[in-house]
């Protein structure tokens, strides 16, 4: 069957990709060097589990990271500006929504579900973790190439980001990146129609439309059965001619004899 190509809704620009990453990298250093240099401890702006008072920590908590570890803000700024600059470019429809979304389901979840109802939980990775898994996931349900490749990528370069949803190390917020990786699988599923989609077959856009396709199966029994009647028609028929070769059909004339006195039996005068 011959793809049919639609037409297809624009990724972003490459301008869009670049800036927005670049935007939020810019909050999130300017966030670290003020608590830096002014000294002021803005660790409790981040999500205590369970605590009433941390609700706001909902919004702030992927901006804050350690004052005192350069790691933690260095090691969470490239994945940042990768996967977001991907989501931006490639799903542009729908960026705002799954960015959006991951950022405050992934600080809820931790508010949930986080064990330590003492310690407060901060930084970008678990946002990182719903891009990560959005990105993954949406490519295998989109049956375009473009979008598959960046799975792949994702996949090959931050596979190994999987681990992290399992506990590892002590102040490391396992929580917080499982709650991310299964808000981004959930947005992968949600939006699976929604975004860029890959070429349809005649076939599909048909279905979409209420078109009833052509039977061809139905067209080709058809014909092939009215072929066997001819072919069997045939056969009578040249069973009969071979019959009648070996019995030629033999003409017998019915003549009434004539009287000694050259007249017919019937009493006509014979011509």
């Amino acid at each position: 069957m011959t793809a049919v190509k639609q037409k297809q809704q624009p990724f972003g620009s490459y301008l869009e990709a670049l800036i927005y990453p670049l935007l939020l990298l810019g909050v999130m250093w300017t966030v670290y060097w003020a608590e830096r240099v002014s000294g002021f401890n803005m660790v409790e702006y981040g999500v205590r589990p369970q605590n009433l008072d941390s609700w706001k920590g909902v919004f702030f908590m992927p901006l804050l990271h350690a004052p005192n570890d350069y790691a933690h803000i260095i090691n969470n700024s490239f994945p940042t500006f990768v996967l977001l600059a991907a989501l931006i470019y490639y799903y542009r429809e729908i960026a705002l929504k799954v960015f959006t979304i991951s950022w405050l389901v992934t600080g809820l979840g931790v508010w949930i579900f986080a064990r330590d109802e003492h310690a407060y939980h901060i930084g970008m990775s678990g946002v990182i973790y719903a891009l990560f898994g959005f990105l993954f996931v949406s490519g295998f349900f989109r049956n375009y190439r473009p979008l598959q490749a960046i799975s792949l990528f994702v996949v090959f370069v931050y596979g190994s980001m999987f681990w992290g949803i399992f506990p590892q190390k002590a102040g490391i917020s396992w929580e917080g990146h499982l709650s991310g990786m299964t808000i981004g699988v959930i947005l992968a599923v949600i939006y699976r129609q929604k975004g860029p989609q890959g070429p349809k077959y005649q076939y599909e856009i048909e279905k979409e439309l209420g078109i009833e396709p052509p039977d061809l199966e139905g067209m080709w029994v058809a014909q092939q059965e009215a072929m066997e009647r001819y072919r069997q028609e045939m056969e009578r028929q040249r069973l009969e001619f071979e019959q009648q070769q070996e019995h030629p059909v033999r003409i017998v004339y019915h003549i009434p004899p004539k009287s000694p006195e050259g007249k017919p039996q019937d009493g006509n005068e014979a011509k």
